[in-house]
């Protein structure tokens, strides 16, 4: 026989619910920050595969307006680029925070594109 319980839930779905809901709330948090990493890093292996030709200055002026654009931190506006022969370089170092109830993880990111000619 089988018993109907209306509006009657059982507690270990829910927390299994809670603990589903709360994974994917922080989870998206830490995707983002990597998500723009990503970015970032695509946007200089951009630069340096189609945009050899142009001065440093131009492309780290574009790398920069990129970087504010994602919400990047400043220090990620720090871009190098070497010159080597036909090989172009172009790196940038920076920290994001990701942060937990009570607990706080600093994530240090190395974009770096190389491309040859």
């Amino acid at each position: 026989m089988v018993s109907i319980r209306r509006g009657a839930t059982k507690l270990g779905c829910l927390v299994y619910l809670l603990l589903i809901s709360a994974v994917l709330y922080f989870g998206i948090n830490a995707f983002e920050i990597y998500w723009r990493y990503l970015q970032f890093k695509d946007a200089m292996a951009q630069e340096a595969r189609f945009r050899s030709g142009a001065t440093n200055a131009q492309i780290i002026s574009h790398l920069r307006y990129v970087a504010d654009s994602l919400g990047l931190p400043e220090d990620a506006g720090k871009i190098t680029i070497e010159r080597d022969g036909g090989r172009i370089t172009i790196e940038s170092h920076y920290e994001e925070y990701f942060e937990l109830p009570g607990y706080t993880r600093e994530w240090h990111f190395e974009p770096r594109a190389v491309s040859t000619l």
